[in-house]
């Protein structure tokens, strides 16, 4: 039988439990004088940031940002149909990444009851090193997968030796005639993770980490 090309595809994927969860929290404040509205809305954001800070020192949070004072007006409608005066609304975002899930259920336990502070959404995920580790990982398994089904192919049409020719993320392959073997090129792989849970949830699902690619190999 004469050489005969073979394409298939090799998936893996890893579970991982997250290691960080990012919160986000906002303050408001309105009121109808702007510079009343601004001061308030100060005033409630101190306290957040110093009980961050604190665990910060402490070291259950690694890393916080604040983002800058956004202020706003708005002039509303009565059901007269008659517009009032200007209500201002002042609003601070904050987030905080926690290295525990149990310190950061205990952290929103205390802020949620604060005037002014509305608790938002968490973002879990992992530490780069672990990501990046995983990955290699998974893709490495990916293609291992790849090689034992073309493998599996070419003993079950009587042939021996498989040679790789192509490997790609999936869609990435050609679709022309198989390239000679001194042509073999690899590209990146495709990885998908899911980083996110749903809001508010303090018991996450694993995070998962999985690559797909595709393979072209020559049997004989």
């Amino acid at each position: 039988m004469s050489d005969v090309t073979i394409t298939v595809r090799g998936e893996n994927e890893a579970r991982i439990a997250p290691e960080r969860a990012t919160i986000h929290i906002t303050v408001r404040a309105e009121g109808p004088e702007r510079s009343a509205v601004v001061d308030r809305a100060m005033r409630l954001a101190e306290p957040v940031r110093t009980s961050i800070t604190e665990r910060q020192d402490a070291g259950t949070v690694f890393e916080w940002n604040s983002k800058r004072l956004s202020v706003r007006a708005e002039r509303p409608w009565n059901s007269d149909g008659k517009q009032l005066a200007p209500v201002y609304r002042a609003s601070i975002e904050l987030s905080a990444t926690f290295v525990e899930a149990s310190e950061l259920s205990i952290w929103v336990s205390e802020i949620s009851a604060w005037d002014g502070v509305e608790v938002g959404w968490v973002n879990w995920h992992l530490t780069p090193q672990t990501r990046a580790d995983t990955e290699r990982e998974v893709a490495s398994s990916a293609v291992e997968v790849a090689v034992q089904r073309a493998q599996a192919y070419a003993a079950a049409l009587g042939l021996g030796t498989v040679t790789p020719l192509e490997i790609a993320d999936t869609g990435l392959i050609s679709h022309d005639a198989a390239p000679a073997p001194q042509m073999m090129r690899a590209r990146g792989f495709a990885f998908a993770a899911a980083d996110t849970a749903p809001a508010m949830e303090y018991e996450p699902e694993d995070i998962v980490v999985s690559a797909t690619v595709e393979a072209r190999f020559t049997a004989h």
